[in-house]
């Protein structure tokens, strides 16, 4: 679908008249482009041998996963003394507890400092906490056992699934006990006519992704850390991600849920129907609570079928104007099988290239799209982006760009999206913001705070799912700094409020933004929250110090 010029990886459409290369296209097979040599082996440049690392990247043959950092960094300082919190009147753990423990799934309690470490911290190495007990229970019955006696005992519980989260919700603040559901990995059943898959909370998203497609289907959520991330997780945090924009979120997909409430009682409605109409809708509390009100055991999700037919543009635009125009001509001209609109700025194609050193097909523009349809005919597919490719360059919306058909370069772009995240940390201390704006503001906001910065900050980026109107804002410094967050901080939740946007879109609140909840919600709905936080957690157990700010 691009012609090439006669530079390697490289696709420049402006070059050719849109006509002819239409004509062309209509005569050969697809042109696609070609995958940069670092983006084909499994390692990325500059990971040393045999160190184990955290940040998103490729695992051979293109999986994509988590990788801890490098051993030798600094150590993170603990959350406790970075943000002055105190602990509140929770139980020690004491030596009867770990008998305890002991005694209920023997081989799967972590008490040993080192095998702990990596559990304390978040992957973006900001937050840390002192856990000094971690538990892997395998099924709903234990999990129920473990949170009646550590209700019984006033013992606090951090629920963690693959720890990827981005705002300090999935480790501990101080002591708690660390939960992990990485043992509950089993799937329950998958109904092939309706599509619904029932699946501990355990399970990771890449795995049941593989799963589904052996059966003709997908999961309805793609995620960054998809390699790492739990479902679990994903729905106690309601993750977004990259497929929102065509199956919509996990509010609309997930059918029922199993959780273990703080006084160890479980509540099964782990329904496996399209419509239930029967009383409250109990599974929307669970979703994006973050584990504050429960721990989830167990999902139902309804799964839609593997598309046949999958194409990838990544393009250029001079301006974010452009962007916008594209978007508006895209949403027209490829209608219902549009399944993602993401948008980066230069910037960060610069720290993919200069941090990681992957090369972009595509280069020299302000702002890049990457668009993706999918559908159940190729012909009838191609002939939409043809006709909304040529469209896009007439009008001059889009000045560059390349297309790939085929999974393996498929994967090689959206890398280049998808690995923003994990160059970012390479560049220093990372600063992240995850907001919801009206698309015609979404990168306003990235200009106002590079010029409120200026220097003082390393560099100010903005990307994100601009189909869904959430953009990623960036800020890197060489080391954390009080006086830069202070610049930040509140002026990036003063700025998102007065222009109707939500301080979180899908990265939940979790420790670092819960403070600043009264941005997106009035008074009376956070006191609500407070209420039914009490209801179901009366001593607080659940990941304390997260999402809710402290009642008075």
């Amino acid at each position: 679908m691009g012609v090439c010029s006669a530079a390697p990886h490289r696709c420049v459409w402006s070059r050719w008249d849109p006509l002819r290369w239409l004509r062309s296209v209509q005569r050969r097979p697809l042109a696609r482009s070609s995958a940069p040599a670092a983006l084909q082996q499994g390692e990325p440049p500059g990971v040393p041998a045999g160190a184990v690392s955290r940040p998103w990247g490729l695992r051979p043959g293109g999986r994509r996963a988590l990788r801890t950092a490098p051993p030798g960094r600094q150590e993170v300082m603990l959350t406790s003394e970075r943000y002055g919190v105190r602990r509140l009147p929770f139980s020690p753990l004491s030596d009867s507890d770990l008998a305890f423990f002991e005694g209920l799934m023997p081989g799967r309690v972590i008490t040993s400092p080192e095998e702990l470490a990596p559990f304390n911290v978040d992957w973006l190495r900001s937050v840390r906490g002192c856990s000094k007990l971690m538990l892997k229970p395998q099924t709903t019955a234990e999990v129920s056992q473990v949170l009646r006696y550590c209700y019984e005992r006033n013992l606090a519980v951090n629920p963690q699934g693959g720890n990827t989260g981005l705002v300090g919700g999935s480790v501990p603040v101080f002591d708690e006990i660390i939960l992990s559901t990485v043992l509950m990995n089993r799937i329950i059943s998958f109904d092939k006519v309706s599509g619904i898959l029932v699946c501990q909370a355990g399970c990771v998203l890449e795995k049941l992704n593989e799963y589904l497609e052996e059966q003709g289907f997908i999961m309805p959520l793609d995620l960054g850390a998809k390699g790492s991330c739990h479902i679990g997780g994903n729905v106690a945090t309601n993750a977004g991600g990259l497929r929102l924009l065509r199956y919509g979120s996990l509010r609309g997909t997930v059918l029922g849920l199993e959780v273990v409430l703080a006084d160890g009682s479980a509540l099964d409605c782990l329904a496996s129907l399209r419509k239930d109409n029967t009383g409250y809708d109990l599974k929307q509390l669970f979703i994006g609570s973050e584990g504050t009100l429960g721990v989830i055991t167990a999902v139902s999700i309804l799964c839609p079928q593997k598309p046949k037919s999958v194409n990838l543009a990544f393009l250029g635009c001079q301006s974010f104007a452009k962007v916008l125009e594209t978007f508006t001509t895209c949403r027209a001209m490829l209608g219902e099988i549009l399944s993602a609109y993401e948008f980066m700025d230069e910037k960060c194609m610069e720290l993919v290239e200069k941090h990681l050193k992957l090369s972009s097909p595509v280069a020299g523009s302000p702002f890049y799209v990457l668009i993706e349809t999918s559908g159940s005919s190729s012909t009838h597919d191609e002939e939409k982006l043809n006709n909304f490719l040529e469209q896009a360059m007439t009008s001059g919306s889009v000045t560059d760009g390349t297309v790939a058909t085929d999974d393996k370069k498929i994967k090689t772009l959206w890398s280049l999206r998808e690995r923003i995240t994990e160059a970012l940390t390479h560049d220093g201390y990372v600063y992240k913001y995850d907001i919801s704006l009206p698309v015609g503001k979404l990168y306003d906001l990235v200009s106002d705070t590079r010029a409120r910065l200026g220097r003082s900050a390393k560099n100010v980026v903005g990307y994100g799912h601009l189909g869904d109107g959430n953009l990623h804002l960036n800020v890197t410094a060489e080391s954390y700094s009080h006086s830069l967050l202070d610049a930040i901080e509140p002026f990036v939740y003063e700025w998102t409020a007065r222009h109707n946007g939500s301080i979180s879109a899908e990265h939940g609140l979790g420790f670092k933004k819960k403070q600043f909840i009264q941005y997106s919600k009035p008074s009376e709905a956070v006191l609500l929250m407070q209420r039914f936080k009490a209801m179901l957690d009366p001593k607080g157990i659940l990941n304390p110090y997260k999402m809710l700010p402290s009642s008075s």
